[in-house]
């Protein structure tokens, strides 16, 4: 039976497309840089979600940490997720 190529052209051409979008954005994304400060403030940040709030500003934090593995004794990896955000309002004159 010979294989169908409609059904496959249209997988190829998907993450082909997700390829080329990838490599541009690789291209003009500038280099990001690391501030030790920030590295630091990350590895502080409690576990679970956090909202603080301010006159002026709220500030929120989220720390998700977990250990995924293959099997029992298989290959596993460790996850630890941080965000920040910071909303300023100011009411203009």
């Amino acid at each position: 039976m010979p294989i169908q190529l409609a059904p496959v052209a249209g997988i190829a051409l998907r993450y082909g497309a997700v390829a080329l979008l990838v490599y541009t954005a690789t291209r003009y994304a500038l280099p990001g840089r690391r501030d030790q400060r920030v590295e630091d403030a990350m590895d502080e940040t409690p576990e679970g979600l956090t909202l603080r709030r301010g006159p002026e500003q709220m500030n929120a934090s989220a720390r998700w940490r977990g250990a995924y593995r293959i099997g029992r004794r298989g290959p596993g990896i460790e996850i630890d997720a941080t965000g920040f955000a910071r909303i300023k309002v100011r009411r203009l004159k």
